[in-house]
């Protein structure tokens, strides 16, 4: 799913749980055609499965933040095998806005430091013994900046599910997934002592898409597949005679991608092709 916004006002933390994240890749430029729509770098970060054969956790607090991770399988493994099913729970919150109060006495007239924020993130994950997998997942941010004389708040949501069905008898692997996200910024400012303002911002938008993984020898594959995506924006703000201004949009788009990818011990060729439909202005 697309997150619009990774990082919290604060600025050295990321909305991403360290202790979840199982892969991470990084394009800087040159990336394949999968990744439609998008005209800079790329971060793709993939999150791990609860743990199907045990209970476990971890709980920290800092003087920054305090957080907690609780994983584990939804049943009891047959024969000694792990179980077909888990969970995994993460929260964070941030702590700066109290202890700042006495770390850091000179800032904001001893009021502390104004930044605050919450993460909050579930995934249930079921798998079949042929490997096969679905999983199901959802998340909330939430991040406040409190000056005397105005608001900011970011809010972050999203879920959905994926898929990956793996034919017993077939090089194949067929991937899937639906979501939808969305995140809005909102800032009331003071104007008297009894009248504010608010203006607000926010995209949204949902995903669909099928993704075929073909395997070839020599870990070379063949990859193909089709994407249905739609988002919109919303922007509401208020001009020097307090007069409403108000913009809302929403577009679809339609991706078909083809890639393939020659590995030798020396050399990885992947030369890859993408077809964008763009729903509203009617233009491929």
């Amino acid at each position: 799913m697309t997150i619009y916004n990774p990082f919290h006002s604060i600025g050295f933390f990321s909305i991403f749980e360290t202790e979840l994240i199982q892969n991470t890749s990084i394009f800087t430029g040159g990336f394949d055609a999968k990744y439609g729509g998008r005209i800079s770098s790329i971060m793709d970060i993939t999150y791990r499965d609860g743990n199907r054969k045990k209970f476990g956790g971890k709980i920290s607090v800092s003087p920054f933040l305090a957080k907690a991770v609780l994983e584990g399988p939804l049943s009891k493994g047959k024969n000694g095998k792990p179980s077909n099913s888990s969970y995994v729970i993460s929260a964070k919150h941030s702590l700066l806005d109290y202890t700042s109060k006495s770390l850091y006495k000179r800032v904001n007239d001893g009021n502390g430091m104004p930044f605050s924020f919450t993460d909050i993130y579930g995934k249930l994950t079921f798998k079949s013994d042929g490997g096969s997998k679905f999983s199901a997942f959802g998340f909330h941010n939430v991040d406040n900046v409190d000056y005397s004389s105005a608001n900011i708040d970011w809010k972050q949501s999203g879920g959905g599910i994926n898929f990956l069905l793996v034919p017993s008898s077939s090089p194949i692997f067929i991937k899937g997934h639906v979501n939808a996200s969305n995140f809005t910024t909102e800032f009331t400012e003071s104007t008297s002592a009894t009248e504010s303002l608010k203006r607000s911002s926010s995209i949204g938008g949902f995903d669909l898409g099928f993704d075929f993984i073909y395997f070839l020898k020599n870990e070379s594959e063949f990859d193909y597949g089709i994407n249905l995506n739609g988002f919109n924006t919303k922007f509401e703000t208020y001009n020097e005679v307090k007069q409403k201004i108000t913009l809302d949009n929403f577009t679809t788009e339609i991706g078909v991608y083809f890639s393939y990818k020659y590995v030798t011990p020396r050399w990885v060729v992947q030369p890859s092709f993408r077809a964008q439909v763009y729903a509203s202005f009617g233009t491929i």
